[in-house]
């Protein structure tokens, strides 16, 4: 299927916005992830504007030395999208209207109360001999095309769309393909700074010479990516988990999840196992912490929240006392005490968090700068404090405090004083 080669992967991102840094290239980060995760070696992975002749220059050259391409962008309806001829003209083959894609793409647009279009009818073409990927999400199919021995798949732009054709399509034709001896896992970690973690994790490389550790940062974590090959998958994965193992055994509760695990994931199971009902109360971190919470099903323990950013909100709605306020300041422990003691007894639960800080740009006073946190977990046994000065932009302090926070809800549920 993909020639006598040796198989390599090229990844190709289609667009000018992609160049001009006007929209994240957060499907060539993805597919990489994905497809090493898969077993395959990325030997490439390459960018091109909404141009013609550069787009065929670009895909011809990709397929002369690779395998396997895999193109993401430039299949809808508009004059910019170029990426179907590109590929019919690198193949030498015509364009020809595929009647089940664009009967696929007229219902969706009639669903939708609309009309088709002539840019509509132009996404039903494709190369003469490749193959239609439907698009159960969109209106744009996709296509796999094999020329001179080696394949490319043309996949949506829109990511949602890229994502699900590629798991459900993509991925159960090349799989056999990967070389499978590779195995990686994900550690996700939350507190020490990147060079805290480097220096615990120095040795790890020569106890486990196999091993690779790799560092990325995900705005209030750093993930620790451990990869390992084998002469085999069952080796490979021997090596990771050894190295693993190690590295939880060096970093302790630095590490909190792993895969994708989340921390709003885990600080929502551990008050599940308790069988416990939680509210909120934010003021620096407006509402984040109630959205990570939510972004998976929370209506089994979730009882509310309050954002109060104003002082009267908080002493109205969750009783601060207009004492503590006068003598400490909305950002300090007492407040954030108080706030989630609140949140515990309006929302009558068992259990009661809150955020309080200046996440700035502006709001510094006499030792109070910007990015100090005060956060607080009520329980039926006391109430846990915990604060820091957390460094970066406006929204990186808030994903900070708001991730601290979760932590804090995760190690107090997990202790075993309660």
């Amino acid at each position: 299927m993909f020639g006598p080669f040796v198989m390599t992967v090229a990844l190709l991102t289609i667009g000018t916005e992609l160049l001009r840094g006007e929209v994240a290239n957060i499907n060539g980060q993805w597919l990489a992830d994905q497809l090493t995760q898969l077993g395959f070696d990325i030997a490439a992975m390459e960018t091109v504007a909404d141009h013609h002749e550069k787009l065929v220059a670009t895909l011809r050259r990709l397929l002369d030395t690779h395998a396997l391409v895999i193109a993401t962008g430039g299949l809808g309806p508009t004059t910019d999208d170029l990426t179907t001829a590109a590929a019919a003209e690198v193949a030498g083959v015509e364009l020809a209207t595929n009647h089940d894609a664009l009967a696929t793409i007229k219902h969706r647009i009639e669903e939708r109360g609309d009309e088709l279009r002539p840019g509509h009818d132009k996404q039903a073409l494709l190369p003469v001999g490749g193959e239609l990927l439907p698009n159960t999400e969109g209106t744009a199919p996709g296509f796999i095309l094999r020329t001179g021995g080696a394949t490319v798949y043309c996949l949506p732009g829109v990511h949602r769309e890229m994502q699900h054709m590629f798991e459900q399509q993509v991925v159960p034709r090349i799989r056999g393909a990967a070389s499978n001896d590779g195995y990686t896992v994900c550690l996700h970690t939350f507190g020490p700074h990147e060079s805290w973690l480097a220096d615990r994790l120095e040795s790890l490389k020569l106890e486990h010479p196999d091993v690779t550790v790799g560092y990325q940062a995900t705005g209030s974590s750093i993930d620790l990516r451990i990869h390992a090959r084998g002469p085999d998958y069952a080796q490979a994965r021997d090596r990771v988990k050894r190295a693993v193992d190690e590295a939880r055994a060096r970093l302790g509760d630095v590490i909190y999840g792993e895969g994708d695990q989340t921390m709003a994931l885990l600080a929502g199971r551990a008050v599940r196992k308790r069988g416990w009902r939680l509210a909120i109360a934010e003021s620096c971190t407006g509402g984040l912490i109630s959205h990570q919470l939510t972004s998976q099903p929370a209506s089994d323990y979730l009882v509310g929240g309050a954002v109060t950013y104003a002082n009267s909100a908080k002493t109205s709605l969750l009783g601060v006392s207009e004492d503590t306020l006068r003598g400490h300041g909305a950002v300090s422990a007492e407040v954030a005490a108080e706030l989630a003691e609140g949140a515990r007894r309006v929302f009558d639960c068992e259990v009661g968090i809150s955020a309080t800080g200046i996440a700035g740009p502006t709001g510094a006073a006499p030792g109070k700068p910007i990015g100090l946190c005060h956060w607080a977990v009520a329980h039926p046994d006391g109430t846990e404090l915990e604060q820091r000065v957390f460094s970066g932009t406006r929204s990186q302090v808030q994903y900070k405090a708001a991730h601290a926070v979760l932590a804090l809800l995760r190690r107090t549920l997990a202790g075993n004083n309660l």
